[in-house]
């Protein structure tokens, strides 16, 4: 019998193989020509009926040759909803059909073709007065949009016809009324070539008037950020609630100049709140892109790069704020803070980090197919995990038998450690180490589950906000390893991201960087070499720097409006050039530069370039004022020429250090160099001979005063 059983288990083995041969091979059939794409979300399409092409000459040249529409469907790797539109009709056959037989299919990730995705996520906007992602545009063989929408149901819902139902109707316009699809498309067109125009021309009351003193400008641009501020939950307006580190910098930098302790209060009541909800993991730390609510409960779970490195950034700046303000409450939230960086970019380092120094783009919402499966609790699996320990680590966060979100439990911080400990009578440092291992143990149970999907490519522009995260978080906290960290990424980058012609490349993966770079890799590449170069003073990263600016005046400059466009002159497949002018999710490419040519100005002695960055900033004054939580970047570059920047040169024997000292402290708009023993490379150092000690040259537009010996003295002339 025992014989007979075995004989059994191996028949049903090599049928099961057999099964699974068969079923690889009808999936290696109906690949389509995504799978030799190294798009992560690209190659998740790789295995759909659909003909995809990416966005390549061939799919233009054929939808010309058969006079058929495109259809350009722009997603990204860790979307929720594209994953769902996946499912519900790229996968089904019928429906996959019919794309085939009446248009040329392209997908896009919009991450590695930002510049195509601008374009047409604008006609949507246009056109549907919304956007988002996944994206679907149709197109006229030569790229010109006419009708573009967002997420479509396999059934009609939601006030929207069924995808098939809007297929079959952009297939009948395009051959029965063709003269009104191109008459559409061009009408569009019109409106996409304008819209640059808007914010940059002000209204007749304001020609009206004589410009505002800067001072003024920041004023109303202040009051009019401040009507939004959520004053129960922080952070800015109601659901959904993204974190607007941006905005939360201006703040730090408008309290600096002005003395608004409001304004202050308001940055870091928004980054309590912040730190303390369901969007920052509690376990094992970074941030989710935006919070579903108000109150900052409930994540969009996937986890970008980007926002990590917009708020490490903020929070190190908070720290140097809090640094020289030594009531308890100041420091206990500066710990806090200093905890919130250090966590975050242990999640960088642990989740998002390529051996070679760069940083993986980003990790999906879904696993097992379910949203935040991967990051929810149970309460009997957490008292599994702690036993007796579980009911406080419940108290403290939030965790119910009925669960706080689709009948499941995501944690956050009901009550602050100090606060119950204090309710309590118990020790708050002594609770927070035994919190800390309850935290461990979950994070460890945690970590045998299945985890979220990873978007390994790896984008230039978002690695370079990560190194001035790095940087940034080096000079608040001291820590070597992030000096270093940031060091890694930068000359990684300087080493794949060049082509033979020097030119940089936007996106990086398995070996090979491709696609052409657009404004906000060069911009933002810029302002990491700027921050390495200050907690290095090494000055290739100045040379370098200085050198991918010369590049963005000669391929992307706009002398007409005197800003920069959004694709370099000589690149030739998109159907026009746009202005990246909105601070969004990240900053835009033209506010980045306003602020390189500031410091580089000041660095290099370019008045030229100080005086283009005044004129870039004069541009967009207008629109900072009217909309300062879609412009930053901007309002924080206007802030910055309410006063002269200050100049420091630290020279002499331990200079380095003594200026990453200077550093720590929020000296906010001051242009450090040091050196120990300065030659006449750097204009700031030019002159400046070293003493027996380490001295400080505080100066304005290179007018120095008396050095001086101390830091003490220096931060006092600042």
């Amino acid at each position: 019998m025992a014989v007979h059983r075995d004989v059994l288990d191996k028949q049903n083995l090599a049928a099961a193989l057999i099964v699974s041969i068969l079923r690889f091979q009808i999936a290696l059939a109906h690949m389509n020509r995504l799978q030799y794409e190294s798009s992560p979300y690209l190659q998740q399409h790789a295995h759909n009926p659909v003909d995809w092409y990416a966005w390549k000459p061939e799919a233009f040249e054929r939808a010309r040759r058969e006079n058929k529409p495109i259809l350009v469907s722009i997603g990204y790797s860790t979307c929720h909803w594209c994953h769902v539109m996946e499912r519900e009709s790229f996968e089904n056959p019928d429906v996959a059909a019919f794309m085939n037989e009446h248009f040329v299919n392209i997908k896009v990730d919009r991450e590695e073709r930002p510049d195509v995705d601008a374009i047409y996520m604008e006609a949507c906007q246009i056109m549907t007065g919304g956007g988002g992602w996944p994206l679907n545009c149709f197109l006229t063989p030569e790229g010109k949009p006419f009708y573009a929408g967002t997420y479509f149901p396999p059934r009609p819902a939601y006030n929207r016809p069924s995808w098939l139902q809007l297929l079959q109707h952009m297939a009948n316009a395009w051959e029965t009324k063709r003269e009104a699809v191109y008459e559409q498309a061009n009408r569009l067109m019109t409106y996409l070539e304008r819209s640059d125009n808007v914010f940059l021309e002000p209204l007749p009351s304001e020609l009206a008037r004589p410009p505002l003193p800067v001072q003024a400008a920041l004023e109303n641009a202040y009051y009019v950020m401040r009507d939004h501020f959520d004053r129960v939950e922080g952070g800015f307006g109601g659901a959904p609630k993204f974190p607007s580190s941006m905005a939360l910098h201006f703040l730090l930098y408008y309290h600096r100049l002005t003395g608004n302790t409001e304004a202050l209060e308001h940055a870091l009541f928004s980054l309590d709140k912040m730190i303390c909800g369901g969007i920052y993991d509690q376990l094992g730390g970074g941030f989710a892109r935006y919070a579903t609510d108000r109150a900052w409960l409930v994540p969009h779970f996937e986890k970008m790069l980007y926002d990590n490195a917009l708020l490490v950034s903020v929070l190190a700046d908070a720290c140097r704020l809090l640094l020289d303000t030594d009531n308890a409450h100041a420091q206990q939230r500066r710990r806090c803070y200093e905890e919130t960086i250090a966590e975050t970019l242990e999640f960088v380092r642990r989740e998002m980090t390529h051996p070679g120094g760069a940083f993986f783009s980003a990790l999906d919402a879904d696993s097992e197919g379910q949203e935040g499966k991967f990051y929810v609790w149970d309460k009997a699996e957490i008292e599994e995990v702690l036993g007796s320990d579980a009911e406080l680590f419940c108290a403290l966060y939030g965790v119910s038998e009925q669960g706080n979100w689709e009948e499941t439990n995501i944690l956050w911080r009901a009550i602050p450690i100090d606060d119950y400990a204090r309710q309590h009578g118990l020790d708050a440092e002594a609770l927070r180490q035994q919190v800390a291992q309850w935290r461990r143990r979950l994070f460890e149970r945690r970590s045998q589950r299945i985890r979220p999907g990873l978007d390994d490519k790896i984008l230039l522009g978002w690695n370079a906000l990560m190194a001035s995260a790095y940087a940034h978080a080096h000079t608040a906290l001291g820590r070597d390893d992030y000096r270093d960290t940031a060091v890694r990424n930068v000359d990684f980058l300087l080493q794949h991201f060049i082509n033979e012609n020097g030119r940089l490349l936007h996106s990086w993966k398995d070996g090979r960087a491709q696609y052409a770079a657009v404004l906000e890799d060069y911009a933002f590449f810029i302002a990491a070499l700027l921050d390495v170069w200050h907690i290095t003073f090494e000055q290739r990263y100045l040379d370098f720097a200085q050198g991918l600016t010369e590049q963005v005046y000669t391929y992307y400059y706009d002398a007409q409006t005197n800003l920069f466009y959004y694709t370099a002159a000589d690149q030739a497949d998109v159907i026009l050039r746009k202005k990246d002018l909105y601070d969004n999710a990240t900053p835009s490419g033209n506010s980045t530069m306003a602020h390189n040519l500031q410091r580089l100005g000041i660095l290099l002695d370019r008045g030229d370039w100080r005086e283009h960055a005044e004129q870039m900033v004069e541009k967009m004054r207008p629109a900072v004022e009217r909309y300062p939580l879609s412009f930053e970047r901007w309002a924080l570059a206007l802030l910055l020429l309410a006063r002269p920047r200050p100049e420091v040169a630290v020279v002499g024997r331990g200079a380095l250090s003594m200026a990453q000292e200077l550093q720590r402290h929020f000296t906010w708009n001051a242009v450090v160099a040091a050196a120990e023993h300065p030659d006449d490379n750097n204009p700031l150092l030019r002159g400046k001979a070293p003493g027996e000690h380490t001295l400080y040259y505080v100066c304005r537009n290179y007018a120095c005063q008396r050095p001086v010996s101390t830091l003490e003295e220096a931060l006092m002339l600042l």
